[in-house]
């Protein structure tokens, strides 16, 4: 099983491995990063991060005119203001309340209810679990994945002493990138790990469980303490 992952280097669109432009017009099969550009300025979305709180959200500064996503096929195409990579056109665009390089889009399968993203031009990537600070965490919630369904709830731990040992046991994780996940009893649960801070992007990183072995990656994968089981159905 291969980890995904998503990288942010610059890099706009990439066409895949293989992939031969046609002889009819140098049509390709692209994979884009998720972004919006706007007044001049790309916007990357932070996939390890979500909105703390929608009273965070401000005032609307655009809306998306075009969804290039299965609209081109041309490796060379220059993307311009109003075109997003998966949204589509007539999308509304927000300012987050005194954060002048995050924006955010409504999205009904996101947790808090919007999707964020960030000036790639002003900001470096900074939502990796190492950039969070562990000491201001107050709230843990945990989300059950279903594809194609919103995520479900399933925890929230509010007391000083549960976050606190949640968060140890994802530290004291151990680091083992050769595991491969058991599959004798079909695809893995996903959970989506939230972590509010003060800030107004809460950081959120992904813990899946096989039958066996809870795991998740904080950069390679790391298994967690059975211990972990005691937080995952319970307030």
């Amino acid at each position: 099983m291969k980890k995904r992952r998503m990288f942010f280097f610059g890099v706009i669109l990439f066409v895949l491995t293989g992939c031969q432009p046609s002889a009819f017009g140098g049509e390709s099969i692209i994979e884009w990063v998720d972004f919006i550009k706007l007044q001049g300025i790309e916007y990357n979305g932070i996939y390890s991060g979500v909105l703390a709180d929608e009273h965070d959200i401000g005032e609307k500064i655009g809306t998306v005119n075009f969804r290039v996503a299965d609209n081109v096929t041309n490796a060379n195409y220059k993307i311009k203001d109003g075109d997003a990579a998966f949204h589509e056109k007539g999308t509304e665009i927000f300012q987050v309340k005194d954060q002048p390089h995050l924006i955010a889009v409504k999205d009904a399968h996101a947790i808090n209810g919007y999707q964020v993203y960030f000036s790639r031009d002003d900001l470096d990537y900074q939502w990796h679990f190492k950039d969070m600070p562990i000491e201001k965490v107050k709230l843990i919630e945990i989300y059950q994945s279903v594809p194609a369904e919103k995520d479900t709830l399933i925890a929230k731990l509010t007391k000083s002493e549960d976050v606190n040992t949640f968060l140890q046991l994802l530290v004291e994780s151990e680091e083992n990138p050769n595991f491969q996940p058991n599959s004798e009893k079909g695809d893995p649960l996903f959970y989506e790990m939230v972590f509010y801070t003060e800030d107004p992007i809460a950081y959120k990183f992904t813990m899946q469980f096989d039958g066996n072995t809870y795991y998740w990656y904080p950069w390679d994968t790391s298994i967690l303490s059975d211990e972990i089981q005691l937080f995952m159905n319970g307030n």
